[in-house]
């Protein structure tokens, strides 16, 4: 007999569907928004309880992995930017990964693959290239030196606004469940409009009005 109800994880509603029976260990498949499990029958409704998040979590961030992984437009991109460098450094692959929360990417000399954070691909593409720019150049210099930022800067002079821009998606991460509920209906019609007008949130909307050009205009 089985048991059915819906749960959020990661802002996804899906459905459980329960089934006790005579397996091993707690196991989950997804189809769709569909989580089917089967339990054994001496599992313990805590330790089936502490599993559904779990297994739910991974597997939804396993199916975003292969969907943003389809296009194959990431590889040639970053080619273009290995092209810029006086030495190009060698791109076998790109791959947008969902387990690698700590840093945006990350490149492999021997390999010659790019890691990537998979929420880069829902970013504008000139952050995208900075941040493929960025693992590049530690092909040339390991640590984050005066020369590295030298060339960093000459092979992609969006380098300090998209830096810029990835530090402002990061303090919003972590800072969102602190906003207050006011200051939160702030921020959300403004990515709204930006995105209803057919632009990228955050690349040239702004909370700011734009100053008009003429001879009163101070910089």
């Amino acid at each position: 007999m089985s048991e059915s109800r819906t749960i959020s994880v990661d802002g996804v509603e899906l459905t459980v569907v329960l089934e006790r029976k005579r397996v091993k260990n707690i196991n989950a498949r997804l189809h769709g928004t569909t989580l089917r499990m089967s339990a054994p029958y001496h599992a313990t409704r805590a330790e089936v309880e502490q599993a559904i998040p779990e297994l739910a979590r991974r597997l939804l961030r396993s199916a975003r992995a292969r969907h943003v992984n389809r296009e194959e437009d990431a590889l040639a991109l970053a080619r273009r930017v290995a092209q810029r460098f006086p030495q190009p450094p060698e791109v076998r692959g790109v791959v947008f990964v969902t387990t690698q929360s700590a840093r945006w990417g990350s490149y492999s000399p021997l390999g010659g693959t790019i890691r990537l954070n998979a929420t880069l691909r829902e970013m504008p593409r000139w952050v995208l290239e900075a941040v493929l720019a960025h693992e590049l150049a530690h092909a040339f210099h390991l640590r984050h030196s005066r020369p590295f930022w030298s060339l960093l800067r000459r092979v992609c002079p969006d380098t300090d606004r998209a830096n810029a821009f990835l530090d402002g998606v990061s303090w919003l991460a972590h800072g969102w469940e602190r906003l207050p509920p006011v200051e939160r209906s702030l921020l959300v019609p403004v990515a709204a409009e930006e995105t209803a007008a057919g632009e990228a949130p955050g690349r040239q909307g702004s909370l700011f009005a734009e100053t008009p050009a003429g001879p009163e205009t101070a910089s």
